[in-house]
């Protein structure tokens, strides 16, 4: 690193430092002022900074906040794919689309806008990225939420034998959809899309389901092995992010759920292969007749590739857009030769860039990153349901008579753990 670059970096976080004591108008002011200043160098050279300050103070003295003009809005979402850190997909954040939702002022017009961005954004499987926006948070009160971690995921059902029928990683979300917010479940299979739950500011959040029309899936299959097709395995075609927060010169929208689309292990290395999620290894094995008995057979990292294979094999198949490791990994190698000719500095966070399986096999593997966050930006935000179950944590006995989501087992009345009290240790 030159002294030049140093000193570059010296003096940002110093600025960085002063911010954090400013007051909130002040902050947004300053946080305004560098957006719009980068906004008006890359593509609005015509803008005059001084003349869109001075309405932008305004605003802030009138509302604590200000309104981005279309066109700052869609160059701030699509900087903030640009800026992601752990996205190695960045070669394509030009094409992003931007759907400019802010008018949206109830539960039900969030939800018809996000079943409507399901239908855009899947395109019949030509997937396009995709962003909707809906009305930014005013500071210092809630925003517009989305509750599910993504517009599409599977149930999670808690079975009696403590074992999870569906996804795992959405048990917690399930109990809490059955226990306080009503919902009855699905259909009882490991593939029931859960519903949404969308909460408007000062209001109780509203349980929607997604109608059947708006969700693409594809069936797993295998090209070599035809037993594949037996196990009755299905994923969804579209990854689209609805938990986030974007942040564009300071102002702060709690709601902007995005997509890009798959890259294939997500789906077969991570949400069918980890143990705390589907755990098809030792079913891929057994069925491929590997010997799992010690770890020297590799035989998970067998099953793993068939399990991947079928992934993009299926997807290919149906003509839903995905991307393998390999192509992912070069494309981003582009993106960084593309910024590195903008006189552009690319910062990642490699341990999310290397892929979870083939990592040395991959070009990203062997190079280094620095992980620094800049804005535009997307951030995660506090788990509703966490703390709502954490509200209700006095209310709640540890043992209660319910109609749980057991979905083989007791109808209503069964005897069940309060799934937000702590067990005793």
């Amino acid at each position: 690193m030159d002294s030049s670059t140093q000193a570059a970096r010296g003096k940002e976080r110093t600025a960085l430092h002063s911010l954090a004591h400013l007051g909130t108008d002040a902050r947004v002011l300053a946080h305004a002022d560098t957006y719009l200043r980068q906004y008006a160098s890359e593509c609005a050279p015509r803008l005059s900074i001084r003349d869109r300050l001075r309405h932008v103070r305004a605003e802030l003295d009138q509302s604590g906040t200000y309104w981005h003009s279309f066109d700052e809005l869609s160059y701030g979402a699509k900087l903030a794919w640009r800026n992601s850190t752990r996205c190695i997909g960045r070669l394509f954040w030009h094409s992003l689309q931007v759907r400019d939702l802010r008018h949206c002022s109830s539960a039900d017009d969030v939800f018809d806008a996000c079943v409507e961005h399901l239908t855009l954004a899947t395109n019949g499987g030509r997937v396009r990225s995709m962003i909707t926006v809906f009305a930014p948070q005013i500071p210092g009160e809630p925003g517009i939420r989305i509750w599910n971690p993504q517009l599409i995921r599977y149930a999670g059902y808690r079975q009696p034998d403590g074992t999870i029928l569906g996804d795992p990683a959405q048990g917690g979300l399930t109990d809490y959809l059955s226990y306080e917010l009503g919902w009855k479940g699905g259909e009882g299979t490991a593939f029931d899309p859960l519903p949404l739950i969308i909460q408007m500011p000062g209001e109780d959040p509203k349980v929607f389901d997604l109608p059947r029309d708006a969700i693409l899936e594809v069936p797993i299959r295998h090209p070599d092995y035809p037993w594949f097709e037996s196990l009755g395995l299905k994923w969804n075609a579209l990854p689209v992010i609805s938990d986030m927060r974007l942040e564009i010169g300071g102002v702060s929208y709690s709601a902007a759920p995005f997509n890009g689309w798959y890259m294939g292990t997500e789906i077969g290395a991570r949400n069918f292969g980890d143990e705390r999620r589907y755990n098809l290894l030792p079913t891929i094995a057994e069925k491929l007749d590997l010997r799992v008995r010690g770890n020297d057979a590799l035989w998970k990292d067998r099953a793993l590739v068939e399990l991947n294979a079928a992934v993009l094999y299926s997807f290919a198949s149906a003509g839903v857009r995905i991307v393998d490791h390999h192509t992912a990994s070069r494309q981003f190698i582009r993106f960084e030769d593309q910024e590195q000719k903008a006189d552009r500095s690319v910062f990642a966070d490699w341990t999310w860039l290397v892929p979870p399986i083939s990592g040395s096999a991959v070009e990203v593997f062997h190079r280094h990153y620095e992980n620094r966050l800049v804005t535009p930006n997307f951030f995660s935000q506090p788990v509703p349901w966490h703390d709502a179950a954490a509200e209700r944590a006095d209310e709640c006995p540890g043992e209660r008579f319910t109609g749980s989501l057991h979905r083989s087992s007791t109808s209503g009345g069964a005897l069940a753990r309060c799934p937000y009290q702590q067990p005793r240790r």
